[in-house]
């Protein structure tokens, strides 16, 4: 599997005699290609509406792409999952480039920190977070103070010379 991408997918349930124009349904799903995109389409689907792949059909498949893909953005993930002892709901706050990365950082942190894997995690909502007094977790917070910096001290100079006189200062 390679990296997630984000689709939009479009698709109905067949057209029958009682229903000539059945309504469409639009889903932004995040897959790694468009068969798998498809294939998480009529899973969401399936649980949200009587609509299955034998009795339906996709309208249209398409690469949704960044906007801004260099700047970095705060992103709030609604997510489900499946644990060992039952279902829960979470909310959690990603630092990424894009929505795709994102969620990939999301699935990433659920099988590191709750063994959740791929198959039992339902991304609900993603949404990213414009203001400042929006974001709630602490560990994206102080990422956002102005002119932050990251000092990289005890760096060790290189010198040519094998014998020195003096010692080296690393410190600095």
């Amino acid at each position: 599997m390679g990296r997630l991408q984000e689709y939009q997918v479009i698709g109905r349930k067949l057209p029958t005699e009682k229903d000539a124009n059945p309504k469409l349904y639009r889903m932004r799903v995040f897959a790694p290609n468009d068969v798998v995109a498809k294939s998480r389409f009529w899973y969401y689907l399936r649980k949200l509406r009587k609509a299955k792949k034998a009795t339906g059909e996709i309208v249209s498949v398409n690469l949704i792409s960044e906007k801004k893909p260099l700047k970095v953005k705060n992103f709030g993930i609604w997510l489900r999952y499946d644990s060992r002892s039952g279902t829960h709901n979470m909310y959690k706050e990603f630092r990424e480039l894009s929505r795709a990365d994102a969620v990939e950082a999301c699935y990433q942190d659920m099988a590191a920190r709750h063994r959740a894997r791929f198959r039992s995690v339902q991304i609900l909502q993603v949404a990213e977070i414009s203001k400042v007094a929006d974001i709630r977790r602490p560990n994206i917070k102080q990422l956002l103070t102005p002119k932050l910096r990251f000092p990289l001290p005890h760096r060790v100079v290189k010198t040519r010379s094998t014998f020195l006189a003096t010692r080296p200062s690393t410190f600095y």
